[in-house]
């Protein structure tokens, strides 16, 4: 993921594609407006992917690894977007590293305001 004008990158990860299920699946390749919210479930302030067709809940927050469970692989997400620093491997699973710190400096640069993310290809 990159914001040129902010002057950020990271690596982003997501669940593989499995036709837009719910909760197994990473979401389509499209444009899609990101605003804030407060998620009860993580207990802090967030972004919503918004109006992801047949989806809800899409966030984008911290966590390592996105893989399919029913497979026997671990996963800190059920169809949301998480941020690292670096790429590397944990539990011998592809993974996003230095999550958390990542995520906060990403939620700075958008100082709460919304903002529109590209998803391209690799998912259909």
């Amino acid at each position: 993921m990159s914001v040129p004008a902010l002057g950020f990158s990271c690596f982003s990860i997501e669940l593989p594609w499995r036709d837009n299920q719910v909760s197994m699946s990473c979401i389509p390749a499209g444009e899609y407006e990101c605003v804030r919210y407060y998620s009860n479930a993580f207990k802090q302030w967030l972004y919503k992917v918004r109006e992801v067709e047949g989806r809800t809940g899409i966030a984008i927050h911290s966590g390592n690894v996105a893989g399919a469970e029913d497979k026997g692989y671990k996963t800190h997400s059920l169809g949301c977007i998480l941020l690292g620093k670096r790429r590397g491997k944990l539990w011998e699973q592809d993974a996003v590293l230095v999550s958390r710190i990542t995520v906060n400096k990403f939620f700075r640069l958008f100082e709460e305001k919304p903002f529109e993310l590209k998803i391209t290809g690799g998912n259909q």
